[in-house]
């Protein structure tokens, strides 16, 4: 587990049997905790085709750094022949990420179980 800033934010990184990293993290995504984010999801994969659920289910506020984050790892997850799921953003970070289009380029999904499924 990777800790920034205790009290604002921490990312957890796992893999799942099928390969599949998870990030889940938990706290204020914003541009204090932008940077690491962005290595964090930008952070080379021994995979070929790098597949990544970004877990929101803890964020309890995110700005455009956030976002940019988002669909940085989203492209360079598509130009590697990968993809970039969102599960389980809290309403208010749903909601951001609808205002912006994220949702449309990136898919998200209600759970975590669902998004590692697709």
């Amino acid at each position: 587990m990777t800790t920034m800033e205790p009290s604002r934010l921490s990312v957890t990184r796992s893999t799942t049997t099928d390969g599949i990293t998870v990030l889940a993290l938990q706290g204020e995504v914003d541009f204090t905790t932008g940077r690491e984010i962005q290595f964090e999801l930008l952070l080379p994969i021994d995979d070929a085709a790098p597949r990544t659920v970004v877990d929101l289910s803890r964020v309890t506020f995110m700005d455009s750094t956030g976002v940019n984050a988002l669909i940085g790892a989203h492209r360079a997850a598509t130009a590697a022949q990968g993809w970039v799921r969102i599960a389980e953003p809290s309403p208010s970070v749903l909601r951001l990420l609808q205002i912006v289009g994220v949702d449309t380029v990136i898919t998200c999904y209600p759970t975590l179980q669902q998004a590692l499924g697709g």
